[in-house]
């Protein structure tokens, strides 16, 4: 028997989760699935993330330096939907990059990188 990997599912540390999951909701479309003040789960259709709260102490950073690429297909609609609502920038949209991608990046609450990408390499092979 073979085991099949599904997903990732990134954990985010967060400073305060309610914030974090009221933020991810009103600018992302996240909505929670579980959780409390220390541990929290949110879907955005088939894309999950997790907030773990921590201290901000030398023995519990909350900084590390956390980055997520959320791969979608049709980029542009969401990325207009995040410029309508002051999320981003117009410009912050990148086309055709030299890695095969549409892609934009924007920094959370607490500083962790979320990149939304569309991989037009593998979308191109899959229509021709």
């Amino acid at each position: 028997m073979k085991t099949d990997f599904i997903c990732t599912i990134p954990v985010l540390p967060s400073q305060n989760i309610a914030r974090d999951l009221d933020w991810y909701s009103l600018n992302f479309g996240f909505v929670k699935t579980f959780g409390d003040h220390m541990y929290a789960g949110m879907r955005l259709e088939g894309i999950e993330l997790h907030l773990q709260w921590h201290a901000d102490t030398p023995d519990d950073p909350l900084l590390g330096g956390s980055v997520v690429r959320i791969f979608v297909k049709n980029i542009e609609p969401y990325f207009e939907s995040l410029v309508i609502k002051g999320v981003l920038n117009c410009n912050k949209l990148l086309r055709n990059t030299a890695w095969g991608t549409h892609e934009f990046g924007l920094y959370d609450l607490n500083n962790n990188a979320i990149f939304v990408v569309e991989d037009i390499e593998s979308s191109a092979e899959k229509t021709s």
